[in-house]
């Protein structure tokens, strides 16, 4: 399948002569696979290459009628992403809820019925092969536990357990950093499959990374929690006590709260902050730069650890405008000892998608690594039952 995502549509002789298998185990497989319904032969595209059979290449299934999808679910703060992902990782459909006013227990129901509705909507005719979710802070992937998120007031809670009841479909629940990381992995550039940091910077700050296409969870899966790193320059307060802690300097609610303080927006939201930025605010314009440059100083030390082929660093402002971006490369670059280099430091492949993209992949992943294994069900064809009762 990894084959057939790089390289499709390709014929089954390629795949053999790619993946270094007989083609009696290329034919095999790709039985199963097209009994799944996750690929598919293009005869319209069959080749004849002297005597015998035509070439039929095989191609992802990701046709609009029939063609699997999986339902993504990014759980934030104020509001969470919801979308609908094919078997390319692209985002077909993508929608925002905010909760902010909503007590925290009560933010998994509310975003499971309306991702229930946007499946109903948008993948009628397309059978859905489960829920990727993705959440800050720490989260076990193992069994589906947010450990801690102290923003949401959440601890050791079975979210996958509880959105699988609300939802009656399987779900597979990991931290948004490693998320992303592992999208970048599977759908985006090349060098992230040798090493990669991720920086993820929102209303929590996450980190993750990868060697030879591996994402490191650590002892309990705990891996990533950079909220404390220190900030070179940064003397901002942090509630842990001590000053210049990355959560605390460049966070989107301590942005959204210093934007407040000098009177840039009434209201402490990012988007707020964002909106005042691209409609020509000088102040607005100027905090964003400098949270790029204390992001990028943060970069540097990470570049300095781990010595990277890329670090993806997600942040809002980076994706609204490549100013922002070229102001934390600069920075990092000035801070680092070991890379002069600024195209190692990029925003996520998905852009604006990120956070659905990078949800639906936690789903995804294991399906490429063992789709026979982890496919909950053969799809013969388009859905027949509505959202929620597909299992």
């Amino acid at each position: 399948m990894r084959t057939v995502l790089a390289e499709g549509p390709i014929a089954r002789g390629a795949i053999a002569r790619s993946c270094g298998l007989s083609p009696a185990a290329v034919s095999r497989q790709c039985t199963e696979l097209l009994r799944l319904g996750l690929v598919r032969e293009l005869p319209e595209l069959a080749a004849r290459a002297g005597v015998g059979r035509p070439q039929m290449p095989l191609d992802l299934h990701t046709g609009d009628v029939g063609g699997p999808v999986a339902g993504a679910l990014h759980i934030g703060v104020p509001g969470s992403t919801l979308g609908v992902v094919d078997l390319r990782g692209r985002v077909l459909e993508r929608r925002v809820v905010w909760h902010e006013d909503l007590p925290a227990d009560r933010v998994p129901g509310r975003v499971a019925d309306e991702l229930l509705l946007l499946l109903d909507e948008s993948a009628r005719e397309r059978p859905v092969l489960g829920v990727g979710a993705a959440v800050g802070r720490w989260v076990r992937p193992s069994d589906g536990v947010v450990v801690r998120h102290d923003a949401l007031g959440w601890y050791d809670r079975p979210l996958a357990a509880e959105l699988e009841e609300r939802l009656g479909l399987p779900v597979r629940l990991d931290n948004h950093a490693r998320a992303v990381a592992q999208s970048e992995i599977l759908f985006g550039r090349p060098g992230a499959r040798r090493s990669l940091v991720h920086l993820f910077v929102g209303n929590v700050v996450d980190a993750a990374f990868g060697t030879a296409g591996v994402i490191h969870q650590g002892p309990g899966a705990a891996a990533g929690d950079v909220a404390h790193l220190p900030v070179p320059g940064s003397d901002t307060p942090c509630a842990c006590g001590r000053t210049g802690c990355l959560g605390a300097t460049a966070s989107d609610t301590a942005v959204a709260a210093e934007a407040v303080r000098r009177g840039i927006v009434d209201v402490p939201r990012m988007a707020t902050l964002l909106a005042a930025a691209e409609a020509g605010h000088d102040g607005a314009a100027g905090l964003l730069r400098e949270r790029a440059r204390a992001v990028g100083r943060a970069v540097a030390l990470l570049l300095d650890v781990f010595n990277p082929d890329l670090v993806v660093v997600t942040e809002q402002s980076l994706l609204a405008d490549p100013g922002y971006l070229a102001e934390l490369r600069s920075s990092a670059l000035e801070h680092s000892r070991v890379c002069d280099d600024p195209d190692r430091i990029v925003p996520p492949h998905a852009g604006p998608d990120v956070l659905a993209a990078a949800s639906a992949t936690v789903l995804l992943h294991p399906l490429f690594a063992a789709p026979t294994r982890t496919t909950p069900f053969t799809v013969p064809g388009p859905a027949s039952h509505p959202a929620g009762t597909r299992r």
